[in-house]
């Protein structure tokens, strides 16, 4: 049985159904929990069945069931949607989660990587979201929230080049969609995540994981539970006033660069200095 949500109520998402894509493992998984939980029928989708089986069966098969596929295939984007719709009879919201990337400076992005990580993150996004928009919202002619899982800080991250050049290009998408699909009752929002503690994070070694959460302002990594509460909120009926928004969870690190405080602005003892003012002169007798 899914347990209860600590923040929203057991129905908050009573009567929607959302589809998550990477919702198998880690943040995709987690959101899907959350929403099972405030009360939607969710279906999560990926290219490993026994993963999404596992996840279901975690979550509870009365909330929660699976839809096998690779997204960026438009034959799976489409058949993924379908299938929602043929166990559902309605699509209400569907959240772009699966994307990937890997460890390397720009200067060795090669051609092939560069590729893959587009083809997943930009290409595999774009399918999902016209294959929900044709074949999902439209079964119903009552519109639809689409989000739109991308990365922050937005002012660049070391050895992510790649990831970061195409998440930007699924938030000016989401922007240009928001627009041109309000007329069609749907709603696109970009959801722009920082440095979460996630199974796939802590596989790196320890030295990273904690320089990760150096860098964050709020002087840790994010919980999974926090990006679920997100992306539960995002798909309740407020979610569609966020339309053509950027959404920044990351602690504020979209407004900082490196650890606190840094090294250039701290005086021999690492503490900031004070600037001095002068004393305003005494006023005119």
């Amino acid at each position: 049985m899914t347990a209860p949500s600590e923040i929203f109520a057991p129905d908050a998402l009573a009567g929607r159904v959302v589809l998550v894509t990477g919702g198998g493992t880690n943040l995709g998984k987690h959101a899907a929990i959350e929403l099972a939980a405030a009360g939607a029928q969710v279906v999560v989708a990926g290219r490993r069945l026994e993963v999404l089986e596992t996840a279901a069966a975690e979550i509870g098969i009365d909330r929660c069931s699976v839809a096998a596929g690779d997204i960026r295939e438009p034959r799976d984007a489409e058949r993924i949607v379908t299938t929602v719709i043929e166990r559902h009879g309605r699509l209400d919201v569907l959240v772009n989660n699966a994307g990937g990337q890997y460890f390397v400076p720009a200067e060795d992005v090669g051609a092939k990587g560069w590729r893959a990580v587009m083809r997943l993150n930009v290409d595999g996004t774009l399918m999902m979201t016209h294959a929900a928009a044709e074949h999902g919202f439209a079964a119903t002619d009552g519109g639809g929230t689409v989000v739109n899982v991308t990365v922050s800080p937005h002012h660049g991250m070391p050895a992510m080049v790649h990831t970061g050049a195409a998440r930007a290009a699924v938030e000016a998408v989401s922007r240009e969609l928001a627009r041109d699909w309000a007329e069609r009752d749907i709603a696109v929002v970009a959801a722009a995540i920082g440095r979460f503690d996630t199974e796939s994070l802590r596989k790196y070694p320890e030295v990273v994981w904690r320089g990760a959460a150096r860098s964050v302002p709020l002087q840790r990594l994010g919980t999974m539970q926090e990006f679920g509460w997100l992306i539960a909120l995002l798909a309740s009926p407020l979610g569609r006033a966020f339309s053509g928004s950027t959404v920044t969870l990351d602690g504020a690190a979209d407004n900082w660069f490196g650890p606190w405080p840094p090294r250039d602005l701290v005086d021999d003892t690492g503490a900031v200095p004070t600037e001095q003012r002068r004393a305003a002169p005494p006023a005119p007798a």
